[in-house]
């Protein structure tokens, strides 16, 4: 090593050019390299992030919702644009000084990933949206019937059917919806209409149906990945021009004649349930039932997913390892869990495909196949990695589940597991030492009720986003429900279906039905507790969000700096508790309106509806957003409201300010002269017509012409705050209200300052 001589004053470190090549390897031997922020980086990120693969998944899915969540293709593009610059730029600073890997490389494939799950989902709603219908058709049709869903429960069947627009020709795929009998008793189903046959229908198809309020289920969305351009219900009794070819599909044939066989063997209602879980239909589970299902928190034991997959494979590589064990010669010669593993995923294939290879239930068996393969392997079975790959494969097949309430419930669930059984603390508690078998059962059922208490939190963000609610006694309710479906229902109504090959499958099937009876049972009582269900107004992006970044970081990273991951939950839950009900709800079409009472004295606020509706999808819409319970009251009912064949009139007053609300119940003809003064004593005017410029409300009018642009909207009085659905929608190809830029306040202005009933 050479060292110059130096002035007084001059410090000088070692030759790098002619050094020691230990030192030239230190990171502070450099200029370039004594950023203490990248190394303090470089050092939590080697500490804290010991796997990668789980954030790049992450990324990827990341870039997937940003693409749901800006609204313009210019966004998109800058978006991608960005990323790849941030990646490019990496790359070459990282050939250039070779330091702070951990860093550079979290700063090359994070946003590269982020880019690729843009490109992704931006080119898949190229290649498989389908534009909806521009207006509701009314007439005849003739289709092709391309599925079959029988919906026992709601004596229907929904069929998806291939046709064409009259006007212009264009072939629609469409869902429909055939009633098992008319008002007058006139049957409209043939006695076989399967996947294949030629029919001729009359009916009323609409596009289909945007958020019907802000935070709503967005069923346009849904149905421009799924290539359906429309919806409906037949109206007439239909003709067979010709029946399906060949038949009944042999699958459909099969799943039908185990529908049959097992609501034979299994008393009504459990039967319903019985047959969801081997056909995966639900048609035969009665409202009721549904809907405590709902409300205890137990929902997703009625569709097939994770929960299901996995117990059928488990019992196909519990019983094949044991059985083919007995078999010497084959045990000494073949790695057992391999054949098992082998077998294990034909049966959750052949599950998968019986249960009608629905969307979820490819996810579960994807993801169960690659726990198969790391069994096969001699892998960990349930790591971070394996569901990190798992979640990447169906990102990559179907990018558009992301913002699905399916795809985020299930992956939630699997990786709080994972999470909390990887933390210290849970190991040492679960790690063998010894004690009686008592001691051991009180432990287990100890780490059974934390993991219950782990994924009820787990998904209680997610149901209130996509749901406004959430069951408070949910784990409680699945800590019995989950162990009772996976290790007797599944198993028993697998094993009865094979003895039933030798009729000894009804002590068996006696078994199934007590439990599914219990679990129903389980239900409505936690159904109908005081405070079993949660219902909060939307959530918001902001809270979601929020939630996210607190759950992911708990869960991936290592160490107690995890624990820094209660603090964006935290943040969430205070978004989530100061939140209040609007003070007014308008749907798209502006003839439901729902008005929030907050009377002084009272103790929760109460939701008037302008309609006496019939329906229960617009009233449980209404009163999921409002974050309301009980029953809804008539508006013109109220005392407060001055209504007369046309009109509603109604003063709502805060704590600052008071508004006059002018409410349409007509589409009467109404002297303009009159209606203008009407609107000019109003400040909000809300009409599903066509309103005059005459009609100038002190703030704005929500008339079909505005709400035509907007969508439904929500308004928050107290903080002059309107909310609608246009907000979420951008230019993405299934909304068809307003397109161009976002700024809405040439229709909804400010709320004036000084707004009060008394001007």
């Amino acid at each position: 090593m050479v060292i110059k001589a130096t002035r007084p004053g001059e410090i000088v470190g070692p030759d790098i050019v002619s050094g020691d090549a230990a030192l030239r390897g230190r990171q502070w031997n450099s200029e370039r390299n004594l950023s203490s922020a990248l190394a303090a980086i470089e050092g939590f990120l080697s500490q804290s992030c010991r796997d990668r693969v789980p954030w790049l998944s992450v990324a990827f899915g990341a870039g997937i919702a940003a693409w749901f969540a800006l609204p313009k293709p210019s966004q998109w593009s800058g978006l991608i644009a960005l990323c790849c610059a941030a990646s490019l730029a990496t790359r070459v600073c990282w050939r250039r000084c070779g330091a702070f890997q951990t860093v550079s490389q979290a700063f090359f494939w994070v946003p590269l990933m982020i880019a690729a799950g843009c490109v992704l989902i931006w080119g898949r709603s190229m290649m498989v949206g389908t534009p909806p219908i521009e207006r509701p058709l009314y007439g005849a049709f003739t289709g092709r019937v391309l599925a079959v869903e029988t919906q026992s429960a709601q004596s229907r069947r929904r069929l998806v059917v291939a046709t064409r627009e009259q006007a212009i020709g264009r072939a629609l795929k469409i869902r429909l919806n055939l009633p098992d009998e008319l008002s007058d008793g006139e049957s409209v189903r043939p006695a076989e209409i399967g996947e294949g046959s030629l029919i001729q229908f009359e009916a009323r198809i609409m596009p289909p149906a945007a958020p019907l309020l802000p935070g709503g289920y967005n069923f346009a969305r849904t149905a421009w990945f799924a290539g359906l351009a429309g919806s409906g219900t037949i109206l007439k009794p239909v003709t067979v021009l010709e029946p399906a070819p060949g038949g009944v599909a042999p699958l459909a044939r099969v799943r039908r004649r185990l529908a049959g066989h097992v609501r034979e063997q299994v008393d009504e209602p459990a039967a319903g349930i019985a047959v969801a879980l081997v056909t995966g239909d639900r048609g035969g589970i009665t409202p009721d039932d549904a809907q405590a299902m709902r409300d205890s928190g137990l929902a997703h034991l009625l569709a097939i997913s994770g929960l299901h997959v996995t117990a059928v494979i488990g019992l196909i590589y519990f019983l094949s390892v044991r059985a083919l064990a007995v078999w010497p010669a084959l045990a000494l010669r073949v790695r057992l869990p391999v054949l098992a593993s082998g077998l294990a995923a034909l049966g959750g294939i052949g599950y998968t495909l019986l249960t009608g290879a629905q969307v979820p239930t490819v996810r579960s068996c994807i993801a169960a196949l690659l726990v198969l393969g790391a069994l096969a392997l001699g892998r960990e079975a349930l790591s971070l990695r394996i569901l990190a790959v798992a979640a990447f494969a169906v990102m990559l097949l179907w990018p558009e589940a992301v913002v699905g309430p399916s795809f985020q419930m299930s992956f939630a669930a699997v990786l709080a597991i994972v999470a909390l059984s990887s933390c210290a603390p849970v190991r040492n508690f679960l790690g063998p030492r010894e004690e009686s078998a008592w001691m051991r059962g009180v432990r287990w059922f100890g780490m059974l009720m934390l993991t219950g208490l782990a994924i009820e939190l787990a998904l209680m963000p997610i149901a209130l986003f996509h749901f406004h609610k959430a069951g408070l006694y949910g784990s409680l309710a699945n800590l019995v429900a989950i162990p009772l479906t996976t290790f007797v229902i599944m198993p028993g109504v697998v094993l009865a279906l094979v003895a039933d090959v030798l009729t000894l499958g009804g002590p068996l099937w006696a078994l199934v039905g007590w439990s599914i009876h219990a679990v129903l049972r389980l239900a409505h009582w936690v159904s109908v507790q005081p405070g079993a269900v949660t219902l909060v107004p939307g959530m918001g992006e902001a809270a979601f969000t929020l939630f996210l970044a607190g759950g992911f970081w708990l869960a991936l990273l290592v160490g107690r700096v995890r624990l820094l991951g209660v603090l964006p939950c935290l943040m969430g839950f205070l978004v989530l508790y100061n939140q209040s009900p609007p003070d007014l709800l308008i749907a798209g079409d502006g003839r439901n309106v729902g008005v929030v009472e907050r009377t002084a004295g009272r103790d929760a606020p109460r939701l008037l509806l302008l309609r006496d509706t019939r329906s229960d999808y617009v009233r449980d819409n209404f009163q999921e957003n409002a974050g309301l319970r009980g029953e809804t009251i008539f508006l013109p009912d109220h005392p407060g409201a001055r209504c007369n064949a046309d009109f509603c009139s109604i003063t709502l007053r805060m704590q600052n300010r008071a508004a006059n609300v002018l409410l349409a119940r007509s589409r009467d003809i109404v002297p303009e002269r009159e209606l203008a003064a009407a609107c000019d004593r109003a400040d909000i005017v809300i009409a599903d017509r066509w309103l005059p410029r005459a009609c100038r409300p002190r703030w704005f009018k929500a008339d079909r012409a505005t709400l035509s642009q907007t969508g439904g909207l929500s308004v928050d009085l107290s903080r002059g705050v309107v909310r609608n659905v246009a907000q979420g929608q951008g230019m993405h190809g299934w909304w068809r209200g307003r397109k161009e830029e976002m700024s809405l306040k040439d229709l909804i202005p400010p709320i004036p300052s000084s707004m009060s009933p008394d001007r």
